[in-house]
């Protein structure tokens, strides 16, 4: 059977993140790579106060996304497949061989600042639980507007679902929600409208971006969250990195479609256990785990079980 790494998107950050990674020598190799390309020290990057910004999130995200799966391999426990969700798209790319390291911050760092300078202020991502998109669809229509923007932009579960847009569009969609049987509907940390057509401008950009980057065929099987399917085409690939900031995020069916692939491990890069808790319903007889709060030894140790 095979093992899937997944990676998180924005929202899953925390304060230390990149602090908390295990002292290994991958670790300390990609935190030396991450300084020369910056300029500056990425551990500046993970204090609360810096990762109120949306371009120190996603430079965080691929740091320790790409850190930890090196420490996987170094340890001869690397992945058959993996997976992002919006920027986790990135370090899965870097370790399915697609992009090299260094382009791969680049890139983002200039996905971070066409995001950030997009929209501010006065817009970011909630969840809502408890309904479906076919519930959920009729009230963001009703409150979606020129002046007051919201999509439908993750679909993560039967009953789990994300918006984006501004403020007083996602507040009311997220007051309707309730009152229509949503059991919560929780504000993300995510200061950006992602996945939806406000960043087709800024996708634009990023397909300029891939231009002058190699993009390679994956190594191993890359799955995209806003495909839904296996790519192998280094044009598609690329094509589907600079548009997924403004695609629609489908991924119960990315974790489903790892499963039909054959793996029944998933394990999820730092930081965070939110991909873990969307996957785990769809591989109930396998197992996903979170590289947070659980040991390093532990995790090699269900990697080497599962391949036998």
């Amino acid at each position: 059977m095979s093992v899937l790494f997944t990676f998180p998107g924005q929202g899953a950050q925390r304060s230390g993140m990149l602090h908390a990674l295990p002292r290994e020598p991958e670790v300390l190799r990609t935190l030396e790579e991450a300084c020369i390309v910056l300029g500056s020290d990425p551990l500046l990057l993970d204090t609360a106060a810096a990762l109120t910004s949306t371009y120190a999130v996603q430079l965080c995200l691929l740091i320790a996304g790409v850190a930890m799966a090196r420490v996987f391999v170094a340890h001869h426990a690397g992945p058959d497949m993996v997976a992002g969700l919006s920027i986790g798209a990135y370090p899965a790319a870097v370790v399915a061989g697609i992009l090299n390291f260094d382009d791969a911050m680049r890139l983002v760092q200039r996905r971070g600042h066409l995001m950030e300078s997009a929209y501010p202020v006065g817009y970011g991502m909630a969840a809502i639980s408890g309904i479906d998109r076919y519930q959920l669809a009729p009230i963001i229509a009703n409150i979606h507007s020129t002046k007051t923007p919201v999509y439908l932009a993750n679909l993560n579960g039967l009953r789990q679902n994300v918006i984006s847009g501004s403020e007083e569009a996602m507040q009311s969609v997220m007051t309707l929600a309730l009152v229509s049987g949503a059991t919560s509907a929780v504000r993300l940390a995510v200061n950006v409208p992602s996945h939806c057509e406000l960043f087709n401008p800024a996708a634009l950009d990023m397909q300029d971006a891939f231009s002058s980057v190699k993009v390679s065929r994956p190594t191993l099987t890359y799955l995209s969250a806003s495909a839904t399917r296996a790519l192998f085409d280094p044009t598609m690939i690329a094509s589907d990195l600079a548009n997924n900031m403004a695609t629609q995020v489908h991924w119960s069916e990315t974790a489903r479609l790892g499963w039909e692939r054959g793996a029944r491990l998933a394990i999820e890069m730092p930081s965070g256990t939110v991909l873990t808790n969307l996957t785990t319903p769809l591989f109930t007889e396998g197992l996903a785990i979170a590289c947070e709060n659980n040991r390093l030894d532990t995790l090699l140790a269900l990697v080497a079980r599962e391949r036998g």
